[in-house]
């Protein structure tokens, strides 16, 4: 049962797929911050919504002024990379290590041998079998 489980994480597309899950996270916070910190006080600005708040700088629209926050946006950059690092050194390279390793282990087992060999061993077998029985 734990070896069925051991190969079954072992597997290429496994952990390709937890990779996906964590990087695609992250990307979400970088997107989110992209939208709430540049996006949405642009759209304030000019719906005259109330200003954003958060770190940047003002851009001064009728009667107040609007945070661009450039801040969190690379807050949330530096924290994919972070991420996408961690989940690099952490869980992609030691698994790759583990998997060449496996194929390391497996040697090619014995060729089988081709039609022609087979019959000629045969054809000796069947010469060697007449010279015993004249």
């Amino acid at each position: 049962m734990l070896k069925g489980f051991k190969d079954f994480l072992m597997r290429g597309n496994v952990v390709d797929l937890a990779v996906a899950v964590v990087i695609g996270a992250a990307f979400t916070a970088i997107v989110t911050a992209f939208t709430n910190g540049l996006i949405k006080p642009l759209i304030n600005t000019i719906g005259g919504s109330d200003a954003a708040k958060g770190l940047g700088f003002n851009i001064l629209a009728e009667n107040d002024a609007t945070f661009l926050d450039f801040g969190g946006v690379i807050n949330a950059a530096i924290n994919f990379v972070l991420v996408a690092a961690v989940v690099y050194f952490v869980i992609v390279l030691p698994v790759k290590h583990v998997q060449e390793r496996r194929k390391r282990g497996e040697e090619a087992g014995p060729a089988e041998p081709t039609d022609v060999e087979l019959l000629t061993e045969i054809r000796d077998l069947l010469r060697a079998q007449q010279n015993r029985q004249s």
